[in-house]
């Protein structure tokens, strides 16, 4: 439901919604929601870069393991363990070190002395600034790759069936939120008078008792959602003082504070202020809920913003009041949305007059929703390339999509709008129950007999007026179209709550830009061939070089040596040495075996990491005659 405007002929009714409107709204959310940004901005650290690299094969233990991630994340202990080839740990078990230097985010664990050859396990874990959990893990190898025992888990970190409890809790944390904030805003700014109504009433308690529920839900679950995966663990005190020594866990307790206060004003809103018939003292009470409640709204709002995604990556102190503005107008169109639904099923009383003042409202909220989301959509994928190619993007599609659609069911909405029209009661409609009342109590009769009368004067009135209500086919097709939008609007916060769980396009291509990045050189055999001059008789010819299979890790080295007439040449003395400049490794010296006249051959080469690597031989061809010879060739 967003807007009103009459049809031709209908009566005049201001038109604040018009089909025009409506596709610029459309137009500038969709495309605005394409819009790619520049500049860099991460949310759902990733793992950037280690060193030990993924895969690398070095000569020597290293006295610790690094990690590089995209952006601030909390450790502890256990967050980073390296294991050996059985299993067993291979760093100290102390909590890692920050290594951090400006903008780049490392940590690092020092590893026990005399380590042993083979293949070892680093397995992390931790929590990134947007308070969702992250795991992996990678290899590298001493001397020689070997096999390994290590059993790493199957499932990530936040996944299983907490991770599904955490996420359906997150939902109806939402659901809960909007249900509280636009049926107690569609009350004051639409229709006053549904603050006496029980099913309004009903529609707005219920609404604080699921978000209060669904956020003792995520405090007792946040300890084993980030953790071990395990349902007992909820239970687990020093695990709960963990979590709210954290960010997440100091945002899920304010919100318990905040929805004490929100008690409070549900309490005045359905007490003093549904029973205030000065009409001046409950402008002026309607003016101090709008503010207290408007506070207490954008502080409930502000306890998603501070802790997930709009609280980390660039132009934070910018994102998390507009990820509250966001939030207050999904709740605002949505809950009113529900309010209206309500409204429409279980009341006979509402008027035309309320359902175009929540028309206006959600106007400006579809207004609000497609300027906050233009700007939340250039933080969170920022090109085209993300927003086809990544889960996070296409999410988002998904959501412009439907909102697309909730739209279009909304301009019915409107129509149906324009034609409504208050259908009076006849007098003839009301019951002589009143009547028989008041003659019952002049004879003298029991006052309990008289109030009987009064109920049943009450239920056949307001039974009365909803039939006459229903029959009005504008009434009829309203409740309809508004059905279909709450429909579309249980799919759309499902989606708009999937994707606070995802990771952004992003910070997703940017990970995939660093994990791709050291395997960027080709892999496969390499081969060469370099002339040389020693300078002294027979003195020319040319080097062949294969390295096979030319990857990281041990590789066979072949050596060809032939004379300027192109057939073997022997020389007293060969010698190859391989350098990465780039991360200042080596010269890693080759000393290659003679297997017969021009070749020569050396085994178990060992590739430390992929790079550009600079090769030198040096060929000896007399006592004094020697020169050496360099070509830089991508090893990956």
């Amino acid at each position: 439901m967003t807007a009103t405007a009459p049809r031709p002929g209908a009566s005049p009714i201001r038109r604040p919604f018009t089909a025009a409107a409506l596709a610029a709204a459309l137009v500038s959310l969709v495309f605005g929601l394409l819009l790619a940004g520049a500049g860099p901005a991460s949310a759902h650290a990733a793992l950037t870069g280690s060193d030990p690299q993924d895969g690398a094969v070095v000569a020597t233990a290293p006295k610790e393991v690094t990690l590089t991630f995209s952006e601030a994340i909390a450790v502890g202990d256990g967050s980073i363990r390296v294991l050996d080839p059985s299993s067993k740990r291979a760093d100290t078990g102390v909590e890692p070190k920050d290594l951090s230097d400006g903008s780049t985010v490392r940590y690092g664990v020092e590893l026990l002395p005399g380590l042993p050859d083979g293949t070892y396990t680093v397995a992390w874990q931790a929590i990134s600034a947007d308070s969702h959990p992250i795991s992996g893990a990678f290899t590298f190898s001493i001397g020689a790759p070997s096999e390994t025992t290590v059993a790493l888990p199957s499932e990530e970190v936040g996944g299983g069936p907490v991770g599904t409890a955490y996420g359906i809790a997150r939902y109806v944390a939402y659901a809960g939120f909007t249900l509280l904030v636009g049926g107690a805003a569609f009350v004051l700014g639409c229709w006053p008078r549904g603050a006496s109504v029980r099913p309004m009433q009903r529609l707005v308690v219920r609404g604080w008792v699921t978000l209060t529920a669904a956020t003792l839900v995520m405090l007792l679950l946040r300890n084993p959602y980030t953790g071990s995966g395990k349902f007992a663990d909820a239970f687990d005190l020093d695990g709960l003082q963990a979590v709210l020594d954290t960010k997440p866990g100091a945002a899920l307790v304010s919100r318990l504070l905040l929805l004490g206060a929100a008690a409070l004003f549900i309490a005045v809103l359905f007490g003093t202020y549904a029973r205030r018939e000065d009409a001046v003292e409950k402008k002026d009470l309607t003016f101090g809920l709008a503010v207290g409640g408007g506070v207490v709204a954008a502080g409930i709002a502000a306890t998603w913003a501070m802790s997930e995604h709009a609280s980390t990556g660039i132009q934070a102190g910018i994102a998390m009041p507009v990820d509250v503005l966001h939030l207050l107008a999904v709740a605002a169109w949505l809950g009113g949305l529900v309010s209206l639904l309500v409204a429409l099923y279980r009341t006979p009383d509402i008027g035309s007059d309320a359902v175009r003042r929540f028309s206006r409202v959600a106007f400006g909220s579809v207004l609000v929703l497609a300027a906050t989301g233009i700007y939340q959509s250039w933080r969170q994928v920022g090109s085209w390339s993300a927003l086809t190619g990544t889960r996070y993007g296409q999410l988002l599609i998904l959501k412009v999509v439907l909102i697309a659609v909730l739209l279009a069911v909304a301009w019915f909405s409107r129509r149906w709008t324009g034609r409504l029209t208050d259908t009076a009661v006849p007098a003839s409609a009301e019951p002589e129950a009143a009547t028989e009342a008041d003659a019952e109590v002049a004879d003298g009769v029991d006052p309990e007999r008289a109030a009987q009368l009064a109920r049943q004067q009450a239920v056949l009135t307001a039974t009365k007026k909803k039939r006459i209500r229903d029959a009005d086919p504008e009434r009829s097709g309203l409740r309809r179209s508004v059905l279909a939008e709450a429909a579309i609007a249980v799919v759309l916060l499902a989606v708009t709550t999937v994707l606070t769980s995802t990771e952004p396009g992003r910070t997703e291509v940017e990970a995939k830009g660093a994990s791709t990045a050291p395997s960027a050189p080709a892999a496969g055999p390499v081969n060469l061939s370099m002339p040389f001059d020693t300078g002294g008789q027979n003195g020319k010819g040319t080097v062949r070089i294969d390295i096979d299979p030319g990857r990281t890790g041990s590789n066979e080295l072949h050596v060809w040596v032939d004379g300027s007439d192109g057939k073997p040449m022997d020389v007293p003395e060969l010698k190859v040495a391989l350098t990465l400049e780039a991360q200042e490794i080596g010269p890693l010296p080759v000393v290659p075996d003679r297997l017969a006249e021009g070749h020569w051959s050396a085994s178990g080469v060992q590739i430390p990491m992929a790079g550009e690597w600079k090769v030198d031989v040096t060929v000896r061809t007399s006592d004094i005659d020697q020169v050496t010879i360099d070509e830089n060739v991508k090893i990956g």
